[in-house]
């Protein structure tokens, strides 16, 4: 296998975690493509660590799907399914939804106004028929509002999930195909949360999600 990537330089954090971060980036942009047989050997001579860290690494991989292993055949990247697809969809709504009805109760007014500029930005890339800005929008808001719900459990989920949204939903495409239809309901989303409104907010975005 060619190295898709420099040695790892640590950071001083838990190396475990870097090797996890660099190979979940490399499956998401491509340099270690779908498919494509992982070697934890090759792999740790590549970042010039241990294979340790490695598989460790690899074994969390595998926990949220960007892997696949095959006991005594193969380690490799996953090929995801239009039912993976699917379900990450309705994974990440229903999460956004309860994490919006902790954070809207718990939040502060500050708080409150980052959530509001998100979903601003929701709003603008919803009018310009930007899929990825949508999609882009929405997630850095569920970060924000998984934080603001100040539920450790939340947190954890999202810290551990997060890559494989990102690739699940590449290419992701709104259920409301109407820029306009689309974009008003985005607004009522707004809305409902500027007035902490978490039921109808949680309601409004199962609808845009094609979940209701």
């Amino acid at each position: 296998m060619t190295s898709p990537f420099p040695p790892l330089e640590p950071q001083g954090t838990v190396l475990g975690d870097e090797v996890y971060t660099l190979l979940g980036e490399a499956i998401l942009d491509g340099r270690l493509s779908a498919g494509e047989r992982l070697r934890d050997q090759e792999l740790a001579e590549h970042l010039g660590v241990s294979r340790t860290p490695v598989r460790e690494a690899l074994q969390r991989l595998e926990r949220t799907g960007l892997v696949e292993v095959s006991p005594n055949r193969y380690t490799r990247v996953s090929v995801p399914s239009e039912r993976t697809h699917a379900d990450t969809n309705e994974f990440f709504v229903y999460l956004m939804g309860n994490a919006l009805r902790l954070a809207l109760r718990r939040c502060s007014d500050e708080d409150l106004t980052r959530s509001l500029e998100h979903a601003d930005a929701i709003i603008a890339a919803s009018r310009i028929d930007d899929h990825e800005g949508i999609m882009a929008a929405t997630s850095r808001l569920l970060d924000r509002i998984v934080a603001d719900s100040e539920n450790v459990v939340f947190l954890r989920v999202i810290r551990e999930a997060e890559l494989a949204i990102r690739r699940n939903l590449a290419g992701w495409h709104p259920f409301v195909e109407c820029p306009i239809q689309r974009t008003a309901g985005y607004v009522d989303f707004r809305d409902a949360i500027a007035v902490r409104d978490g039921a109808r907010a949680e309601t409004i975005l199962r609808e845009l999600h094609g979940l209701a």
